[in-house]
């Protein structure tokens, strides 16, 4: 017997998709901001493209030269944050290089390996087969059921992710899509959590892009972002401007050879929402339970909401 839908939110995805159709219909006229240039919606999606083809092979190293490496440590509390367990099923949105996947995959293994000692530890008179099987069961299936889907809109950086995942040994699993974060290629209510770190702000309509989480997450899932944000301490703000507009531009023409996609990445953080605005947006999609922690005085934040 098929299961019934709930009219109210079949109603919802349908006002979705036609406010979709209908902001894409408008792009081409309607003005928005690419850094702290002025564009049509359109150009602005083609410049992003083309700032994340540039950078995509290079784009590993700017990370830890441009964050002193602190990159990897946000990444970490992320995770931290998640506590993802073993068959969790996780879409990571423009992760296309793979940091956040390839942490998932640690964090659960390392999940796995710890409730297999405290059951063979708790169950003392287990077989020696019983202790071997258990161990050939994890050998086997390290992550059980979870899978990462890794979606980005950017081929080249899909690319660079799946280059990693084969030097580092990373295939069960995993997965890489081609998608753009305004209409994901996912059915309604797939996914545990939601995952974007380092791209929202890339994003033309925030409002999509949220709105699209929240209907690819299960009842109950997780919406986690990790993103730039609005510093909080006066005297560090100041000198974290200086860094941003004299520094990592130089870094990405001496490392990158490209000065304006560098140019273009500081000025998209001064343009995204405060932590404050941004919350609210995210309620605005539907969530609940938003909250926001702050990372090194607000350079960074993580905000959470939950569809329930």
């Amino acid at each position: 017997m098929a299961a019934a839908v709930c009219p109210c939110r079949a109603l919802l995805g349908g006002r979705r998709r036609l406010l979709r159709a209908f902001t894409r219909g408008l792009a081409a006229s309607k003005e928005t901001h690419f850094g702290f240039q002025v564009v049509s919606e359109e150009e602005k999606g083609e410049k992003v493209y083309q700032v994340f083809e540039n950078v995509a092979k290079k784009y590993d190293i700017m990370n830890d030269s441009m964050s002193l490496g602190m990159h990897r440590v946000w990444k970490d509390v992320l995770l931290h944050k998640m506590n993802p367990s073993p068959g969790t099923l996780l879409l990571d949105v423009a992760g296309g290089t793979g940091d956040i996947a390839f942490r998932f995959i640690n964090y659960v293994r390392s999940v796995r390996e710890r409730q297999l000692r405290q059951k063979l530890k708790h169950h003392q008179n287990l077989s020696w087969q019983e202790i071997a099987d258990s161990y050939q069961e994890e050998a086997v299936k390290p992550l059980g059921d979870s899978q990462v889907v890794v979606c980005d809109i950017n081929k080249e950086m899909l690319k660079v992710g799946r280059q990693k995942a084969q030097q580092l040994g990373y295939s069960e699993g995993l997965s890489w899509v081609v998608g753009n974060a305004e209409e994901l290629p996912f059915g309604d209510e797939k996914f545990d959590v939601y995952t974007i770190a380092f791209g929202i702000r890339n994003v033309t309509h925030i409002d999509l892009a949220l709105q699209e989480a929240y209907r690819v997450l299960k009842p109950g899932g997780r919406f986690l972002c990790l993103e730039f944000s609005q510093v909080n301490n006066p005297l560090l703000s100041r000198l974290y401007d200086l860094y941003s507009f004299q520094i990592i531009p130089v870094l990405g023409e001496i490392i990158a050879g490209d000065w304006k996609s560098y140019q273009y990445l500081v000025e998209s953080i001064r343009r995204f929402p405060p932590q404050e605005e941004f919350k609210a947006m995210i309620e605005d999609a539907g969530f609940l339970k938003v909250d926001y922690q702050n990372l090194t005085s607000g350079i960074v934040a993580i905000h959470s909401g939950f569809k329930l």
